[in-house]
């Protein structure tokens, strides 16, 4: 099929809840992708801050072509090999202590839900725990992961959600302590808002918490979906503000392309018994292999480092563009997870650089994100500028 054809035959067989670009990508190399006519693009998006170490990686993709030769499924009546080999690489780079594999950041949500509440429940045999979250906050899709999500417009159709959640303004300690009561089983947020507009949490805002939580024994539930896995220029968010949450989430670039997720706890919070949570497909010797790989290939190819280093860079650059144009009216970021706030939608800037061979998404209508592979270099922001500036400053 042409790129046409595969775009009608998806238009008619595929569930429309995506407004998808006009665009077949059929293969990628570095952090450059190629449709199907064989334009080259600029990814600034890495499939949604998944592709950390970019496209056609040769020792990620050995990894996974072994163990697809060795065997792909064993279900969790048993163990495997890469699922313990990941786990206890993710306990190591996380500081916490168990893990949960599951197959997407919205699984892991739940299952840090579901774990906070047989936390409660553990410890006095009562229902009707609650839970704090974050207006503006993204946490998926599901219902439960939904009625986390501080957002209307996603929420709005689908109420009733889950009872029991209340939300506080981010970066607003005292809000939260409002919401506080004997009821309280968990605080979360994402120590990096992301489609909520690309918001850092405060220092005083995030260690507040963590002190809250210990004076009330409330577990605090970090979501380090989007902005863990070095996209920061620590391996998590949470580290830039030396806090450390009972319960962590994670997906993305824990398997760089492949479906996977997790929730991991440390010891005390770790609350599930034997039957209190499964997943068919979660911790499979496949998608394991995988991530036990990408923490091989973050210590040897220097991930952390190169955040650091490309992201201030990165952050120098759209500084200098926003000061030069009153369109934008705000930059926020770190590392490797930036945006730009637009007084316009920056949907014409992005169907435009897309024209140009630069992919850019969106944090809401009036936000350009910018959460490219991990491995990009100066060389890329430059290209990048390249592309963007004249497009924005028209």
């Amino acid at each position: 099929m042409n790129t046409q054809e595969i775009i009608n035959q998806g238009e008619v067989c595929l569930l429309h809840t995506y407004n998808r670009y006009p665009v077949v990508l059929d293969h990628g190399e570095g952090v450059y992708l190629y449709d199907t006519e064989g334009k080259k693009y600029l990814d600034f998006c890495a499939g949604i801050a998944v592709f950390a170490l970019g496209y056609n990686q040769p020792e990620f993709n050995e990894a996974v072509k072994g163990q697809l030769d060795k065997i792909v499924h064993t279900s969790n009546y048993f163990y495997n090999e890469p699922s313990v080999s990941a786990a206890k690489k993710l306990c190591r780079a996380s500081g916490m202590d168990r893990v949960f594999f599951c197959n997407s950041g919205t699984e892991a949500i739940e299952g840090a839900m579901k774990n906070a509440l047989r936390y409660a429940y553990n410890k006095d045999g009562q229902n009707g725990h609650e839970i704090i979250a974050m207006q503006h906050s993204f946490h998926g899709r599901s219902l439960g992961a939904l009625s986390l999500t501080g957002n209307a417009h996603y929420q709005d159709p689908f109420r009733p959600l889950l009872g029991g959640v209340h939300f506080a303004e981010f970066n607003n300690l005292d809000s939260v302590k409002s919401l506080v009561n004997e009821r309280t089983c968990a605080i979360i947020l994402e120590p990096v808002q992301g489609e909520g507009g690309i918001y850092p949490a405060t220092p005083e805002f995030l260690q507040g918490l963590r002190a809250l939580c210990d004076e009330k024994d409330i577990l605090l539930i970090c979501d380090e979906i989007q902005c863990g896995m070095g996209r920061t220029g620590s391996m998590f968010a949470c580290e830039r503000y030396g806090v450390k949450p009972d319960i962590m989430a994670v997906a993305k670039a824990l398997g760089c392309g492949l479906p996977i997720g997790a929730f991991l706890t440390t010891e005390k919070a770790a609350a599930l018994a034997p039957g209190d949570h499964g997943s068919t497909y979660g911790g499979n010797p496949l998608v394991c292999a995988a991530a036990d790989k990408v923490f091989d290939l973050y210590e040897s190819l220097h991930v952390l480092e190169n955040v650091q280093k490309v992201g201030a860079y990165l952050y120098e650059k759209l500084d200098e563009l926003a000061a030069a144009n009153d369109k934008i009216l705000a930059h926020r970021g770190v590392g490797l997870i930036q945006g730009l706030e637009f007084s316009v939608p920056v949907a014409p800037i992005i169907q435009e650089a897309r024209d140009n061979g630069l992919i850019l998404i969106n944090a809401g209508t009036n936000i350009l994100r910018f959460v490219p592979p991990l491995i990009i270099t100066e060389e890329h922001v430059d290209e990048m500028m390249k592309i963007l500036t004249p497009i924005v400053m028209k």
